[in-house]
């Protein structure tokens, strides 16, 4: 039984939670691929509409796979006031992608993250778990040569 299968087949019968499930298949999988909508409808009860709903609204779910590395800039309001779209431009143009993209080989994904708590060291960037503080355009392309 595949690791989607499995967690449709916990989530069946009980309340459904569409929010808890989506994460707990992106957590297993590492993105909720939109081929599986159905699949997730049909075990929780609910209609596609209800589930397409949930994964487009919630930021932090994704429906296709990350790249090994996700790179997400803070846009929160310390890190806006400390010029954290210098540092997003700056790894835009490096890494050739745009908001939400990866890269050609697969290494990185970049997205924005509203307040991560470092608003003492803004600009912030975070790089898988990792936190970084006062992090400069040239500083953040420096993070991300550690990387590769």
């Amino acid at each position: 039984m595949s690791s989607l299968a499995q967690i449709l087949s916990h989530a069946k019968g009980r309340a459904p939670n569409i929010l808890k499930t989506l994460l707990a298949i992106q957590s297993e999988l590492g993105h909720v691929p939109q081929a599986s909508v159905p699949d997730i409808a049909g075990a929780l009860g609910v209609t596609d509409a209800e589930v397409a709903g949930v994964l487009s609204g919630y930021p932090d779910l994704r429906t296709e796979a990350p790249g090994r590395h996700v790179v997400r800039v803070c846009q929160g309001e310390s890190c806006v006031a400390n010029h954290c779209g210098r540092v997003l431009k700056e790894l835009e143009k490096k890494l050739g992608i745009g908001l939400g993209g990866t890269t050609r080989d697969g290494r990185f994904t970049l997205e924005k993250v509203y307040c991560v708590g470092n608003c003492a060291a803004s600009p912030t960037v975070m790089i898988g778990e990792d936190v970084h503080g006062r992090v400069t355009p040239e500083a953040a392309w420096a993070l991300l040569k550690d990387c590769r």
